[in-house]
């Protein structure tokens, strides 16, 4: 790569992976205040809320699916200058969100208890998450139009924007939080419910920015007849791209799901610790995601201008730079179990399982780094989403799922042993990914004829 493609790809590249770092840090701390704040009210309302919230992460990995396939058409129509599809495209993905996110809300307003049930069968966890499902329930849909938004916005070139956005209503969060979980200013001391308004109202805030932005800047808009009508050839070319990449986000995320609930029936204690894990894995890894979401950009940018070698170049470098950032973010987060231990008040029981599961996230956030990047990243930006939805289907179906099931609940193997079997993914589906890569099968333009 000669100099001048260096430094381009070198300045694009951090123009939108640090902000997005940013903004993907300010959501992570959302879950954290939530995590700190509940655990210093009783063990069991953090607990009811971290089960709790896997209903808004379910409902994300249906919405980041199709905004990750909106980001993956507009990162290459942005390339190659074609604002009308753009927009054609962004009424397609909201149309396509509605019936999703309101069958979420109607569930969580409607099943809570039923909802619960599916994550723990500990009576005091059901009864602490009742009242926060049907308060968050709302909230689903504002973060919902948000995310959506976002997708469009930050491929239009206002990723600082969005990332201010998302600072104000994380801040809002944060300070909400402490003033309905404790009942400050002469409130009630509401706890898990008061975590689930303070989401609510945020994420109203944040969208009410998002709109705010897409109204000064006017680069793109949002227009009833694109949301009413679409071509079949759009619908077509959204399905083939977007269909195994929300098919993979599903089976994916049900397989994650269903290790939350193996270890939901091993225990308060086990829940407890990890709750906090969790959120660490996630602060930790706000920067591969980025570096993913960005890479993705960068390289979509290029291959929907027609210049496939130069895409090729940037996916080498993006690989390299992922490893080596996935090794670090690994060492930091094992260094982090003194820290964390020190700011939690936790049972004997679950600070030991914590400082082991933080151990082990040492291996599993550097494989996480890689196969973030290189799969919804690097192979998204060419459309190519037909191999991550395999690759993650079998590890999660045919090995992680019924092996850790298995262990947990027939040959009664030890906590901790179990923990290690169920974040073994991202480590068994490296060799794959690496092999898939290589075959350079990412390397189109998916916006062209031509490039069909």
């Amino acid at each position: 790569m000669n100099i001048t493609k260096d430094k381009t790809f070198t300045n694009k590249l951090i123009s939108l992976i640090l902000p997005m770092t940013l903004q993907n840090f300010m959501f992570a701390l959302v879950p954290l205040s939530d995590t700190v704040m509940l655990a210093a009210l009783s063990q069991n309302a953090m607990s009811a809320v971290s089960l709790a919230t896997q209903v808004m992460f379910v409902l994300n990995l249906f919405i980041f699916a199709l905004t990750s396939g909106c980001s993956m058409f507009a990162a290459q129509y942005w390339g190659k200058g074609d604002r009308d599809s753009i927009e054609k495209l962004f009424g397609y993905t909201v149309r396509l969100t509605i019936p999703i996110v309101l069958t979420f809300a109607f569930c969580a307003l409607v099943l809570p208890q039923g909802v619960m049930r599916i994550y723990t069968d500990v009576p005091e966890l059901i009864e602490e998450g009742i009242p926060y499902l049907r308060i968050a329930s709302i909230s689903y849909i504002f973060m919902a139009f948000a995310m959506v938004y976002e997708s469009v916005l930050k491929n239009v070139g206002l990723v600082k924007q969005c990332t201010i956005a998302s600072g104000i209503m994380v801040i809002l969060n944060i300070l909400l939080n402490g003033v309905f979980i404790f009942g400050l200013f002469g409130l009630p001391q509401m706890g898990a419910s008061g975590a689930a308004l303070a989401t609510s109202i945020s994420n109203v805030t944040g969208f009410a920015m998002c709109l705010f932005y897409s109204q000064k800047y006017k680069i793109v808009k949002l227009k009833v007849k694109n949301i009413l009508n679409s071509s079949i050839e759009r619908r077509r070319l959204f399905s083939k791209h977007v269909s195994p990449y929300l098919l993979n986000q599903l089976f994916w995320g049900i397989g994650f799901t269903m290790i939350t609930v193996i270890l939901g029936h091993l225990g308060s204690d086990v829940v407890a610790a990890n709750s906090i894990v969790t959120v660490i894995k996630d602060l930790v890894s706000c920067f591969c995601y980025a570096l993913g979401s960005g890479g993705a950009i960068v390289i979509g940018n290029e291959l929907g201008a027609g210049r496939l070698d130069t895409a090729r170049e940037y996916g080498s470098k993006l690989c390299h730079l992922t490893i080596l950032s996935g090794l670090i973010l690994g060492i930091i987060a094992a260094a982090l179990s003194p820290v964390v231990l020190s700011i939690t008040d936790l049972s004997p029981e679950a600070e030991h399982y914590m400082f082991l599961m933080l151990m082990m996230c040492s291996y599993y956030i550097a494989g996480r780094s890689v196969n973030s990047t290189v799969i919804a990243g690097i192979f998204a930006a060419g459309g190519d989403t037909r191999f991550g939805f395999i690759c993650d289907t079998l590890t999660m179906w045919a090995f992680i799922v019924p092996v850790g099931a298995l262990a947990a609940f027939v040959f009664k193997w030890p906590v901790m042993v179990v923990y290690f079997i169920l974040n073994l993914d991202e480590i068994v589906k490296l060799p794959a990914v690496y092999i898939h890569y290589r075959k350079y099968k990412w390397v189109r333009n998916i916006v062209d004829k031509q490039g069909e």
